[in-house]
């Protein structure tokens, strides 16, 4: 009797590209990184905005642009945000719904450099932030370990957090 020879393909789960994806677009903001997520054929899409970026030149020349754009959005508060992540139906296909939370100084917090801001007061206070959220729903397609089409839909606005 022949042995059925099997091949076994492991991939990375849904939650460890969403990770990666996470890492390189949010938090270390690399367009290298990012475009590596993507297959040489890979789409960006951001449905909302009519921007496709389609192969990762034109992932990695984009995703620049982005990353430039948000800088006055505030930082990400890592803590806060939330992630819910939904497979389905097919394998290659998940959802991420996304609530990014985003701290920004406010007129009351003393600038980095004004004297107000080493005084021993300033180091025991939190600084005053506003807070807001930012909502996204991401359905990411991919083959084996990348990302072949990713749609970005997002609020362009983030609004305030509920307090």
């Amino acid at each position: 009797m022949d042995e059925a020879v099997y091949m076994w393909t492991v991939t990375i789960s849904h939650r460890e590209i969403f990770e990666r994806y996470l890492y390189a677009g949010a938090i270390t903001r690399n367009p290298d990184a990012f475009a590596e997520l993507f297959t040489e054929d890979g789409i960006y899409e951001v449905p909302l905005a009519g921007d496709r970026l389609e192969g990762r030149a034109a992932i990695r020349a984009g995703i620049a642009v982005y990353q430039v754009q948000p800088e006055g959005l505030g930082t990400v508060n890592m803590e806060l945000s939330k992630v819910v992540l939904h497979d389905t139906a097919d394998p290659d296909v998940f959802i991420a719904e996304i609530d990014t939370v985003l701290d920004s100084p406010t007129a009351d917090s003393p600038a980095a450099d004004s004297p107000a801001a080493d005084s021993p007061a300033a180091a025991e206070e939190e600084p005053a932030v506003a807070r807001r959220t930012m909502s996204l729903v991401q359905i990411f397609r991919v083959r084996g370990e990348q990302i072949a089409h990713l749609r970005d839909y997002f609020e362009t606005e983030p609004r305030a957090a509920a307090g």
